[in-house]
């Protein structure tokens, strides 16, 4: 029988139900942060697309599920749409290398010829850096999206292939244990290789060998002992017996041991001055440190020049002056990170105080100049290291000593854009320093 008050209240309660087509998309998409995340399901999209979106979205975090209306759409635009319905992808929407990172993804191939290509290359990206983008080590949603992409070739390489990609697969390894994929993907298999070390035995070699060597030089000086008194014996019976051969005798003795003598005291110069032109060569001599440009404007005098109030960390700010003028303007250098030897001699430049040197990179023809670029997250007054030369700076260069002159020469970019000394690389806790010049001489 029909009853209205039921139907009236089945009647209220449906329409109190919310209507989840009024719920806002993006409040929707951002509230999937705390549900359990599942695999996105588009019949039209590839698998790896699909594994990136997926991948991206948990990043996020996000529901894939909410950006089913898009799966037509390409990868760049795919991206671009879920950095924006995310408030921490929002401000890399406009960001050019994070872009690039996603062009990469896109255009990257499962055929294993154009696959290992393209893996050398990114081995050859990996070989200065911890992450894809910036020079730090946190994972950006530029790794989440190359890893995704690449996942399933990097863990089909050969052992073969392994050896050749140390960096690729160091990238990979750090990747899947820092980021959260979940069930995604299938963990890559890496090996490490433990050292172990075999002091102790290294050193009884060492003593052993000593030992040896000393039994040898004890026959050696006791066999020497008995030649040169039997020699002596012999020559003081002929010396005896013929005055003028005891002359003789001595006089070729005074002339052994003078030659002696004289070699012994050539020798010891010869090693000293060896170990002070090193000393005078190595780059710790230089205390380099990073600086913050907070103000630039042209030289009064002097077209060629530019004034920089560098930041260092002090409690004053350093003028420096550098010949920067016909490649950089006074905007250009404002509030730009750079890197400047600091205990350069204070002097005049024209009539303006310089009390540091800005180190820049140059083209083989001097067309192309420009300041060597700090890493994001260096601070100011941070002293660039380098591996292997661990010495103290001099408090001031001597200039009469031309330390500068002697070091100069041996700072380049490689031909990856890092500067160098020797090849050893300009470091700072966030990584090394860099221009935009690869193989350019550094002054």
């Amino acid at each position: 029988m029909f009853n209205p008050k039921y139907r009236k209240d089945e009647m209220i309660q449906k329409y109190n139900k919310p209507n989840k087509t009024t719920t806002n998309v993006d409040d929707e998409r951002r509230s999937s942060g705390s549900q359990q995340h599942q695999r996105l399901e588009f019949p039209a999209m590839a698998s790896v697309k699909q594994n990136i979106v997926s991948a991206l979205c948990k990043h996020l975090p996000l529901d894939p599920n909410s950006f089913a209306s898009d799966s037509g759409s390409d990868l760049k635009s795919l991206c671009t749409s879920i950095l924006k319905s995310s408030q921490n992808g929002e401000s890399l929407v406009n960001n050019s290398e994070l872009m690039r990172w996603i062009e990469f993804a896109e255009s990257f191939s499962e055929n294993p010829n154009s696959a290992l290509k393209a893996l050398n290359e990114l081995n050859e990206e990996l070989i200065t850096k911890s992450v894809v983008m910036g020079n730090g080590v946190k994972p950006s949603a530029a790794d989440v999206i190359v890893f995704s992409a690449v996942h399933s070739s990097v863990i089909g390489l050969s052992s073969s292939e392994r050896a050749k990609l140390p960096h690729l697969l160091r990238w990979a390894d750090y990747i899947q244990n820092k980021v959260e994929f979940g069930e995604l993907f299938k963990k890559i298999l890496v090996e490490k290789v433990h050292f172990v070390p075999q002091a102790l035995k290294t050193e009884k070699k060492v003593e052993d060998s000593n030992t040896k060597k000393t039994v040898q030089e004890a026959k050696g000086t006791s066999s020497s002992d008995t030649d040169s008194k039997g020699k002596k014996s012999s020559e003081a019976n002929n010396s005896e017996k013929d005055p003028k051969a005891k002359k003789n005798a001595d006089a070729q003795k005074k002339k052994v041991e003078g030659a002696s003598q004289a070699t012994t005291d050539k020798k010891k110069p010869t090693e000293k001055e060896a170990d002070k032109k090193e000393e005078e060569l190595s780059v710790s001599l230089l205390k380099i440190q990073i600086g913050h440009i907070r103000k630039a404007w042209k030289h009064p005098s002097a077209d060629s020049l530019l004034v920089e109030e560098i930041d260092i960390g002090e409690a004053k700010c350093r003028q420096v002056v550098s010949g920067l003028a016909k490649f950089c303007s006074p905007e250009e250098l404002t509030n730009r990170r750079v890197v400047l030897i600091t205990n350069v001699k204070p002097g005049k430049l024209r009539d303006v105080m310089s009390e540091g040197l800005v180190l820049c990179a140059s083209n083989q023809d001097h067309t192309v100049v420009e300041p060597l670029i700090a890493p994001e997250g260096a601070k100011p007054g941070e002293i660039v290291t380098f591996s292997g030369h661990d010495g103290k700076p001099e408090e001031v260069l001597n200039p009469k000593k031309k330390q500068l002159d002697k070091i100069t020469p041996h700072l380049v970019t490689d031909d990856k854009g890092v500067a160098t000394f020797k090849g050893i690389p300009f470091m700072t806790s966030s990584g090394p320093c860099t221009s935009s010049i690869p193989k350019a001489t550094i002054k």
